[in-house]
């Protein structure tokens, strides 16, 4: 049994916190305390997942029984909660992009590294039913040798988000490109292998925020055999999640991923010999979204030594935020119509 505290109890800390009382890890893994610098949000979800709340930080890394820890904070506060568990001996699951910047990302490997703790970045996307049979079927060669993705992700945002933690570069590192877009680049990644930047912009068109509210990407791997076409967006008005794999005898295409972004759906385009419009095969996923238990329950079995394959690494999230930084400074100074 994985004994697991959680440092962020905001909505992701809640939806880690629901996953580690779902069936699936019921038996594997127990959520002992947690803690949030407001501390009527820790009090009210150790209320309701029947854990201890701790006022501090310091006290929650410190604790004796505790294995590892869900680091779920505005992305300041990823890289210093990280490195306080694990300098106390704990494991660490990091909530996505897991930090600011590489350097801060670089500072979290070398600690796991000196403390011999996995130290795991929580891309739930490749937990996803859909996205988990593409890559079966891509791994098996279904579709053909691959040759490029194209690939968006993007939501309307809301009233007042550019007053939100996430349009301030102090607290969040980054814009739209960090946040939605870094999923984009680690699916990328994880469908075609390393990938280089080729082309970045980002751009602020409608939200008065120092940071992007689009960010427009191409990537190629080093000999130049795959790319990707990445959009990634908060003017998209309809949420929206759209990944599109084309190899040389077919395409995979996934669209959705529950709730505000539609049924998760994955269509199998087979072209035939003498082409023409493709046989089509689809898979329909309408039930609950089950990527966050999934994807906690790859973390258990990799502490338990078990290393899972589909598990992002700090190393992933690395090279996805490298990218981001590579187009940032492609796009500097950042342009659009309020700045």
């Amino acid at each position: 049994m994985l004994r697991l505290s959680i440092i962020g109890c905001g909505l992701i800390g809640e939806k880690r916190a629901r996953a580690l009382q779902s069936a699936l890890l019921t038996d594997k893994a127990k959520l002992v305390s947690v803690y949030d610098v407001n501390s009527d949000k820790a009090a009210k979800l150790a209320s309701t997942f029947g854990c201890e709340a701790e006022t501090q930080m310091e006290a929650l890394a410190a604790r004796q029984d505790t294995d590892a820890v869900i680091v779920c904070t505005t992305n300041n506060a990823m890289a210093p909660a990280t490195l306080l568990c694990l300098q106390n001996g704990k494991h660490v699951f990091a909530e996505k992009p897991a930090g600011r910047n590489t350097d801060e990302l670089r500072g979290m490997r070398r600690a796991a590294l000196e403390m011999n703790r996995v130290l795991s970045v929580g891309f739930n996307h490749r937990f996803h039913p859909a996205l988990q049979k593409a890559k079966k079927l891509l791994d098996s060669d279904a579709a053909g040798p691959l040759m490029y993705i194209r690939a968006r992700y993007g939501h309307g945002a809301r009233v007042g988000y550019e007053k939100e933690w996430r349009g301030n570069p102090e607290l969040s590192g980054g814009g739209e490109l960090l946040d939605q877009g870094v999923h984009l680049i680690d699916l990328s990644r994880w469908y075609c292998g390393s990938l280089n930047l080729a082309f970045g912009r980002v751009e602020t068109f409608f939200w008065e925020m120092p940071v992007e509210d689009n960010g427009f990407l191409l990537l190629q791997s080093p000999e130049g055999k795959a790319r990707a076409f990445l959009h990634a967006s908060c003017t998209e008005w309809k949420n929206l999640f759209d990944f599109e794999i084309f190899g040389r005898t077919g395409k995979l295409q996934i669209s959705g991923l529950g709730r505000s972004y539609g049924e998760e759906q994955l269509t199998f385009y087979k072209m035939k010999p003498e082409m023409g419009p493709p046989d089509k095969e689809l898979w329909n996923y309408p039930g609950e979204d089950t990527s966050w238990e999934l994807e906690l329950d790859a973390f258990v079995q990799t502490v338990a030594g078990k290393a899972h394959p589909d598990l992002a690494t700090i190393q992933d999230a690395i090279e996805a935020v490298s990218i981001v930084e590579a187009a940032y400074a492609a796009s500097r100074p950042l342009r659009g119509p309020h700045l």
